[in-house]
């Protein structure tokens, strides 16, 4: 049974849908009903709907603009149009927002049910291509192309001509399009599906889920490799900015909707050329291992650390566990990880000389990580609690040296905890800041201020939602309220004005967000405000 949400400002029309329509036979369910855009997008955000049915012209928000905003917030949404308004530049606009049905009012009952009969064979149908994989040539073809490029380190020495080249043989096996070659960027995600006890499920047929996402909104190209999908994502910077943060969203919520799955997500930062996208799948990969049961499922690198990692080619599995539970991992799972450790060195299953090369390429990690994520006084305080001129190495106490080195595992893990802590209050104290400085911009968006912090849309909005309970609109809208409320009892501003100077250009639509926040218009606050000083 899939689920529904009517938008619609006329109380006969909306109600009349709801009673008229056999929901139930043709495979839908009414949750919710809204009388403007303003509610609708609530209801969208707390009943996660799977299809919303909305009228083009509707207070507030229109239909067009309302689709916008769902597509940011839950992009696997199909959303359908009902209107009286037979005009093309509304279709037009509508197509930008993968509108799934545009209906023309007036409309049967029976027309209305057989399109919806209609917009639930394309949901079924989304359900079984994304569960579905048909293998073909070209995929392995772009595979054979990719998996070189990805895994390969030393793809940054290419010569200019070689790079012209490699864009060449990119175009010709599929993994570009023909055209201005120069303008496109890269970014590379890696996405692991899980089942309902956290292990990894990824395999083959998970990389027709994953394009089945992609193939909305950008050129890609995607590969299995070792439990996880690889995608590869061509567009230009303005094109990445624009849909990326949109684009996880709608792989993570499908994946959640459809499969009934969990997925984990790693994004790398915004590369310049093919050749470095081996670079680009590292920090994609290092992103992904900040993911932890219960925690984000999507993880931007550049949310995470806020300077390029170096090259880890070399180092050894053991690093990159250590790195990862450095990043993501408790106390006591740092302290079981050394436990195990030492039973394998015991055991002599690791040469001495190996362990003592791990050892090396550790403290060169823990500073890497430490640095990218709390910068140069973090690892200045490690410097001073451990003295590094005097490691002990396996030829003395075995015992001394894993302690040694748990220990600064430790300290460094609670460094980048304590780091993030801090990140997450100061990029909520600075989307405060934004917001008292900018809240009269009518267009100020998530998107904005998200761009002002350098970080994700995706990001700031878990952040915010994690440090203030609350979600970037509401706390916009109540500074806006805040500050009508103060012009209402200390100025004699009209209406209008209060409205445009807190960041409303309808004046009807101000009324409604003020007495939906304080219980009262604009005109009852002020006449009561007048009343108790009389």
């Amino acid at each position: 049974m899939y689920t529904v949400i009517i938008a619609d400002d006329e109380e006969e029309i909306r109600r009349s849908l709801i009673r008229k329509i056999d929901w139930e036979n043709i495979g839908f369910k009414v949750i919710g009903e809204a009388a403007n855009g303003e509610d609708a997008l609530e209801l969208v955000e707390k009943l996660e709907p799977d299809l919303l049915l909305t009228d083009v012209k509707m207070p507030f928000i229109s239909g067009i603009e309302l689709a916008r905003q769902v597509r940011e917030i839950r992009p696997t949404i199909q959303i359908a149009f009902l209107s009286g308004y037979d005009d093309f530049s509304y279709a037009q606009q509508a197509i930008q927002y993968n509108i799934v049905s545009y209906m023309l009012k007036p409309i049967s009952s029976e027309e209305i049910t057989n399109e919806l009969k209609n917009i639930k064979l394309k949901i079924e149908r989304k359900f079984e291509e994304f569960s579905t994989k048909a293998p073909n040539s070209e995929k392995m073809e772009k595979s054979e192309f990719l998996m070189p490029l990805l895994l390969d380190s030393f793809q940054k020495e290419r010569s200019e001509e070689e790079k012209r080249s490699l864009l060449e043989k990119a175009v010709e096996c599929g993994v570009l399009e023909p055209g201005n070659l120069d303008v496109l960027k890269y970014v590379v995600i890696v996405t692991r599906i899980l089942d309902e006890n956290g292990e990894v499920c990824t395999d083959r047929t998970s990389v027709n889920a994953v394009d089945i996402i992609l193939k909305k909104y950008v050129k890609h190209s995607s590969v299995y490799i070792q439990g996880k999908v690889v995608s590869l994502l061509s567009a230009t910077k303005m094109g990445l900015n624009k849909y990326l943060h949109i684009i996880v969203e709608d792989i993570s919520q499908s994946v959640q909707r459809i499969m009934g799955l969990n997925c984990r997500i790693g994004v790398s930062r915004i590369g310049e050329d093919l050749s470095c996208i081996h670079e680009c799948y590292l920090e994609a990969m290092n992103a992904i291992s900040y993911s932890k049961k219960n925690r984000r499922n999507i993880h931007f690198i550049g949310d995470e650390e806020r300077i390029d990692t170096l090259d880890q080619e070399s180092v050894q599995q053991t690093i990159q566990d250590i790195e990862n539970l450095i990043r993501s991992g408790s106390q006591e799972e740092i302290r079981e990880y050394f436990i195990s450790f030492g039973k394998i060195i015991e055991q002599k299953k690791i040469a001495q000389i190996a362990i003592n090369f791990i050892f090396v390429q550790l403290i060169a990690s823990v500073f890497q990580v430490v640095y990218a994520v709390a910068g140069n006084d973090a690892v200045q305080t490690i410097q001073k609690n451990f003295a590094f001129y005097n490691m002990p190495v396996l030829a003395g106490n075995i015992e001394a040296a894993l302690k040694y080195y748990e220990e600064i595992c430790l300290m460094a893990r609670n460094i980048v905890s304590e780091q993030r802590k801090k990140s997450s209050e100061v990029l909520c104290e600075n989307t405060i800041r934004i917001i008292n400085e900018k809240y009269m911009d009518p267009n100020l968006s998530l998107s904005d201020v998200s761009s002002e912090n350098s970080v994700s849309p995706n990001y700031l909005s878990a952040v915010i939602k994690r440090e203030n309970g609350s979600t970037f609109k509401d706390l916009l809208t109540k500074r806006r309220i805040e500050k009508a409320e103060e012009l209402l009892l200390c100025t004699s501003m009209k209406i209008r004005e209060i409205a445009e100077k807190c960041g409303y250009n309808d004046q009807h639509y101000f009324s409604y967000c003020f007495k939906k926040y304080t219980g009262m218009s604009p005109n009852a606050c002020r006449r009561n405000h007048e009343e108790n000083k009389e």
